[in-house]
């Protein structure tokens, strides 16, 4: 099922494609000469019938060989004229149009990096991919076929009509009489038409998300024998926009035969009309001839209005398509506006009450915001400030996932931050980076509000390291290398993978120039833990911000890269989020998180001592309550 935006009932079609301006304007010289070009070509086309008819009241009734041999070659000539010239014209619109795609598809893809994460958590990245690459291939083919010839038709039909009621005004009006059925026709088929055509781009991609959703995760398919599901799903899936391109094509087919059908009924009416008046002599047959050779020439560009007009609206939903991502706000480096605090317990450092073993919480004192540093001050490290936050779409009235957050990891400090599962860890890591903002309070780096940061030297200054760790399709070193500034040097990967024990890597067929493959999945977890862990120390940042960086280490593994990890964390504030006793240690101090505030902070032993609820996360029957 589709999440993404649905499209306004009043879409116009002229209007939406008019987005496609700014891409088109700087290769529009070309493109207007490319019209041009299939205008003079579609012109050339009409100058045949002239000359039959020439041929036909001149050489031909006048039985002159020469004459006749002379409007051939006219004919030939013009033939000639008019290939060359739409070749011409696909000759100007093939380079600056795969321009335009891929200026584009750059585009997109830069959008896409400057979204936030909560815009890539609603959508489904198959419904990316599928306008990153099939809707933009459907822009670029209007550009090249439809857009000219909705224009270079409506020329040719409009210049073929005047030439046939030059000739004959009767027969004229007789081939014009469809024009009304044909008008009304196509109105209502380019409505049905852009539903049916966003409904099945929409489907392709869900299929494609299917797709690459069975591709990542054909170990868990395998493990698990749900080939058999996943394939039922995939044909369940196919067989909904097979449906859907089946009634698009129904629908083009019902517009073809109005089209095709009332243009061959008023040529063969004014066939019958004209034959008449060339028997009582009222009409030459050379006009007769030259009339017909003209509604002949015009059966292309009207059969072609349905096609046209179907290309269009598909255009025209692609468009609509790329601009839903485009539209959306990209994350900004000016301050984010505040929201008025409701005062909440203040944490910072001292540890507040302790609640007593059945889990009632005492009353904790106020925070005292007139207190609390103003950005560029005087307090360093890394601190909280009644920080709030719920997700964008999340039910206004449902309780924040944090509510009232204070907490204070001093310079070259480590601070473990506990909590049970679903607690909101992971979420006030994601904070300090600015992948989701703060609902309400602030974060602070020594004393600057993270939000007054450009976003570039926010991240420069904080390196993460996800419980999740994501590999790129590129070498080992490239993957670690990440995390460092442009300036690095083979010693600094040495050094950031002798920290994460990720010495395995030197190993490996071409050493730290292995190619790790898609997700890093050639890997194994503990060895893609290590690499995403080498790539938050390769820059040595000044904060750290890890979440349960060592879930997926052997005993013996993690001993080592604790040991060496303590080195790192003598010179940086890290915030490091922990589940197992040997994590914890690695901190200076721990704070406990629970019903989305801090509720105390002291060492590992002061907590196992004073706060049952600690005590009991870190007994592992929490872990086990909350499975």
């Amino acid at each position: 099922m589709t999440t993404t935006p649905v499209p306004p009932t009043d879409r116009s079609a002229v209007r939406t494609l008019l987005r496609l301006w700014p891409f088109v304007r700087p290769v529009r010289t070309r493109l207007f000469a490319a019209a041009f070009v299939a205008v003079l070509a579609s012109c050339v086309a009409l100058v045949i019938p002239l000359v039959l008819k020439w041929m036909v009241d001149g050489p031909v009734a006048g039985r002159d060989p020469a004459g006749v041999w002379l409007g051939a070659l006219y004919l030939l000539l013009l033939g000639l004229a008019e290939a060359l010239l739409f070749g011409l014209r696909r000759w100007l619109v093939a380079r600056p149009l795969s321009r335009v795609e891929a200026e584009m598809r750059a585009a997109l893809y830069r959008r896409l990096q400057r979204l936030p994460v909560a815009f890539h958590d609603r959508w489904p990245s198959g419904q990316l991919l599928s306008r990153g690459t099939t809707d933009l291939m459907l822009l670029r083919m209007f550009l090249a076929f439809p857009l000219t010839f909705l224009l270079v038709n409506g020329v040719t039909i409009l210049v073929g009509v005047i030439i046939m009621l030059v000739q004959d005004w009767s027969l004229g009006l007789v081939i014009l009489g469809p024009a009304v059925p044909v008008v009304i026709t196509c109105s209502v088929f380019e409505k049905k038409y852009a539903d049916i055509a966003r409904r099945a781009q929409d489907q392709v991609g869900d299929l494609t998300t299917v797709v690459e959703e069975s591709v990542l995760g054909i170990r868990i398919i395998k493990g698990f024998g749900r080939h058999r599901s996943q394939a039922r799903a995939f044909r369940e899936l196919s067989g909904t926009l097979r449906g859907t391109e089946l009634r698009k094509a129904r629908l083009l087919a019902s517009i073809w035969a109005v089209i095709v059908t009332l243009p061959e009924l008023a040529v063969g009416a004014a066939l019958v009309v004209g034959a008449v008046q060339v028997a009582d002599g009222r009409l030459s047959a050379g006009t007769l001839v030259a009339f017909l050779s003209t509604a002949l020439a015009l059966r292309w560009p009207i059969e072609s209005i349905g096609f046209l007009l179907a290309m269009s609206q598909e255009a025209a939903t692609a468009t609509e398509r790329y601009f839903e991502v485009m539209d959306e706000e990209p994350e900004t480096d000016g301050a984010r506006p505040l929201v008025p605090e409701k005062p909440t317990p203040k944490a910072d450092g001292a540890r507040p009450p302790v609640p007593k073993a059945d889990g009632a919480r005492p009353p904790t004192p106020k925070a005292d915001h007139a207190r609390a540093p103003v950005p560029g001050g005087g307090e360093r490290g890394l601190r909280f400030h009644g920080v709030r936050f719920r997700y964008p779409d999340a039910d206004p009235d449902s309780p924040p996932v944090l509510d009232g957050v204070d907490l204070h990891i001093r310079p070259g400090e480590s601070l473990a931050l506990v909590g049970a599962t679903g607690s909101g860890k992971t979420t006030l890591t994601a904070l300090v980076p600015r992948l989701h903002e703060v609902t309400s309070g602030r974060i602070t780096l020594d004393g600057t509000d993270i939000t007054a940061l450009p976003r570039e030297e926010l991240r420069a200054l904080v390196a993460v390291a996800f419980e999740e760790p994501t590999l790129f399709s590129a070498t080992v070193g490239e993957n670690v290398l990440m995390g460092a500034g442009p300036d690095a040097s083979e010693a600094d990967l040495s050094r950031a993978l002798a920290i994460a024990r990720a010495d395995f890597a030197h190993a490996l067929p071409q050493g730290t120039a292995t190619q790790v493959g898609e997700q890093g999945l050639s890997l194994s977890g503990g060895q893609r833990q290590r690499l995403a862990l080498a790539r938050a120390v390769v820059g040595r940042p000044r904060f750290l911000v890890l979440d349960d960086p060592l879930s997926a280490l052997d005993v013996h593994t993690e001993a080592a890269v604790e040991a060496a990890l303590r080195r790192v964390l003598a010179d940086t504030t890290a915030l490091i989020v922990a589940h197992r006793p040997s994590t914890v240690l690695l901190a200076d101090r721990v704070a406990l998180l629970s019903g989305g505030r801090i509720t105390a902070v002291g060492t590992h032993h002061e907590l196992l001592r004073t706060n049952a609820e600690y005590a009991h996360l870190m007994s592992g029957a929490g872990e086990d309550d909350d499975r």
